[in-house]
């Protein structure tokens, strides 16, 4: 099994190093061709509108898209998660996405890097234990599609008026997480994302 790595801009060598602790060969996604042949593919943290415009000059949007529509499993984190929504709020008219799992999101949502944190998160599809999280100008899901499993949330601050936000999502083969699994020692998310690649794979057979 092969899951690609899209390598234009963000944490790839991390989400690479976590899939190789899987046991599991990773491919660095550059051009179209390197789409070929893979089972599934990571779309990393990183700045959401310089992917954007990277994903149009190297080509690979479009081949991307098609495989996206095609039922390719994708697991994105952060940046990841906002290009595999279907809405984007707070970002460029031209920015892409992809429209892979029906999220509405707001980019920079929990705010600058000032305001980046790390907590815990329970996340009962891969364990009792709590999973560390590393939210960096994490973007926000305002709101979930009927189709949309909430695998995670985050509690409402204390004295905030709102209520707990969706942060870990999935939606068929499509696996979303609004901060960095990449950048902890956990490879629990990781490894659920490996499995739904794995059933996909199984049911095409």
């Amino acid at each position: 099994m092969t899951i690609g790595v899209l390598a234009l801009q963000g944490d790839v060598r991390e989400h690479v190093a976590a899939l190789a602790d899987l046991g599991e060969v990773a491919r660095p996604v550059r051009v179209p061709a390197d789409l070929d042949g893979i089972d599934g593919i990571v779309l990393p943290g990183g700045e959401s509108t310089t992917l954007s415009m990277l994903l149009a000059s190297s080509g690979v949007g479009d081949a991307l898209g098609d495989a996206l529509a095609a039922g390719l499993p994708a697991f994105g984190t952060c940046a990841g998660l906002i290009l595999l929504a279907t809405d984007v709020r707070d970002g460029r008219p031209d920015q892409r996405s992809f429209g892979a799992i029906e999220l509405t999101v707001r980019r920079n949502g929990y705010g600058r890097q000032a305001e980046s944190f790390e907590c815990t998160l329970s996340v009962p599809a891969v364990g009792d234990d709590p999973v560390p999280a590393v939210f960096i100008r994490a973007p926000v899901i305002e709101a979930v599609g009927p189709d949309v499993d909430v695998l995670a949330e985050l509690p409402a601050a204390p004295g905030s008026t709102g209520g707990a936000r969706p942060v870990v999502c999935r939606q068929g083969p499509v696996l979303v997480a609004a901060h960095h699994p990449e950048l902890t020692g956990d490879r629990r998310l990781h490894r659920l994302f490996v499995e739904l690649v794995k059933e996909h794979r199984e049911t095409r057979r």
